[in-house]
């Protein structure tokens, strides 16, 4: 069985604590792994590496640091197969999803900030109080705490802007998905990063990463997960004054309008791959479909249709669409969240339990892909996230309705508008209290445009010169003239 140590200063370190924790693959829900719990002391040896390497990283040209980010996307190009295997194997993943979307977006995670460096630059002003200009200069050691659902995905999603900004990162990955975290800093110091600029200390949230959030040399925390976990985080760093980025949970709706162009069985697909994509173990899932009321028996019956073609399977396997949940306590919670849609009213049109039977060894952590109707507005599933294979349908009479339906919960991450009409779009997007809106699409990311949330759903934006500028302080210079 594997044990997976820190990586710390260049090279792998087994800890202080001799605890381990147990990383399962959950198709058959077997142990495959053993994972260092690291704690105050890992933290504090990594904090000393960066702040030897940073530096001289921070020293070096825009143009010195983008080639070596460009060469980590290069050995992950050469290693995407290994990588998209690691994912699978991991987190569950379909490895079709692996290696069509996750991996490349991972390293073009990498390339995108590579770019950037290049382009970064300071403001200036002039004519209102003498010549100013900006220094935008790295905030130092910088640490990035990342989710089990997109492991690498979101993981160079934070250490590319921080690297490309002249930071030296301490990284903790979920302790539930830690695995490709680890492959990407063996090949990070192969590609020629130095020592000390990626340190990566396992452990679990309680332990890694309260040490990490609680370190005063650790000037700015990025962090994506549970709105609960980014609570106490938000908490932690305004006491010690601290920046802190806090990408969390979604609820979101795909309001559908009885005039959006497409027929009722293609929008079906898309409508299904917004809610079910990773099982539906995505943030930005629509996991609530609003359908004008006219609309609505039509859209529902092919929903129904389609979904017999995300069908359970073995994740190991091309052509395989959803895989299982991540682990054994989050398959329980689905579940139950799902028994109590059933209490509360719901009425199941397919779905509702675990994945019947599967052959072989995959005996762990399956849930049947599920719709729901006839919820009471009040009920808890159009409320709060499940983050599962499990979608709700809900019927609106006009615009204001379809507004005050998506709006009824407190987080405020995505929605998606399907409409012909470019000023009910336009309208809606407007209205919507979320950070992003997608007209007629869904996931569609361009890498330059802010993201995040508001309300229960995060603080700051992460992408572009939004990423840059977090991982940076601001220094104004004025020149009397």
């Amino acid at each position: 069985m594997d044990q997976i140590t820190h990586w710390i200063d260049g090279q792998t370190q087994r800890g202080h604590h001799g605890e381990w924790l147990a990383v399962f693959n959950p198709s058959t829900g077997r142990q495959i792994a053993q994972l260092a719990n690291g704690g105050d002391a890992e933290v504090g040896m990594a904090v000393a590496a960066a702040e030897r390497a940073q530096p001289d990283w921070a020293a070096h040209s825009a143009s010195h640091r983008a080639a070596v980010l460009n060469r980590i996307a290069d050995a992950m190009t050469e290693d995407a197969e290994q990588l998209a295997e690691i994912e699978s194997r991991n987190v569950g993943k379909p490895i079709d999803l692996c290696r069509q979307i996750e991996i490349p977006r991972a390293i073009q995670n990498l390339r995108f900030f590579a770019a950037a460096a290049l382009q970064f630059s300071s403001e200036s002003h002039h004519g209102e109080a003498g010549l100013n200009y900006t220094l935008r200069q790295p905030a130092g050691v910088v640490g990035c705490i990342t989710p089990w659902n997109l492991p690498l995905y979101l993981f160079t999603w934070k250490i590319a802007p921080a690297l490309a900004a002249g930071n030296a990162v301490i990284g903790k990955p979920s302790e539930i998905t830690p695995l490709s975290a680890q492959r990407l800093a063996e090949l990070s110091a192969t590609a020629g990063l130095a020592p000390g600029l990626l340190n990566v200390v396992h452990g679990d949230g309680g332990s890694a990463g309260a040490a990490l959030v609680a370190h005063p040399k650790v000037r700015a925390i990025s962090f994506t997960g549970s709105t609960r976990a980014g609570r106490q985080i938000g908490a932690r760093c305004g006491e010690q004054l601290k920046k802190a980025s806090l990408e969390l949970g979604g609820k979101n709706a795909s309001i559908v309008f009885a005039d959006a162009e497409l027929d009722d069985h293609a929008l079906a697909d898309r409508l299904l791959r917004a809610g079910l994509q990773n099982s539906g173990q995505i943030c930005l899932c629509g996991s609530r479909i609003l359908i004008e009321a006219s609309r609505y028996p039509g859209l529902r019956d092919a929903l129904l249709q389609r979904i017999a073609e995300w069908s359970v399977g073995d994740p190991s396997l091309a052509g395989t669409r959803l895989g299982p949940l991540v682990s054994e306590s989050h398959r329980n919670k689905v579940l139950k969240g799902i028994e109590l849609a059933r209490e509360q009213g719901g009425r199941i049109l397919c779905g509702g339990g675990p994945a019947p039977h599967l052959n072989g060894d995959l005996t762990g952590w399956f849930v049947a892909p599920t719709l729901i109707e006839y919820l009471p507005e009040s009920a808890d599933l159009h409320r709060e996230e499940l983050f599962g294979p499990v979608i709700t349908l809900q019927a609106f009479s006009d615009a204001d309705d379809a507004l005050r339906l998506a709006n009824a919960t407190a987080y405020g991450l995505a929605a998606s508008v399907w409409t012909s009409r470019l000023d009910t779009a336009h309208q809606m997007a407007a209205r919507l209290n979320t950070g992003i809106v997608w007209i007629n699409g869904w996931m569609l990311r361009d890498l330059r445009t802010p993201f995040g949330g508001m309300n229960d759903s995060g603080v700051g934006r992460e992408g572009g010169w939004e990423a840059m500028r977090f991982f940076t302080e601001a220094r104004n210079i004025c020149i009397s003239i």
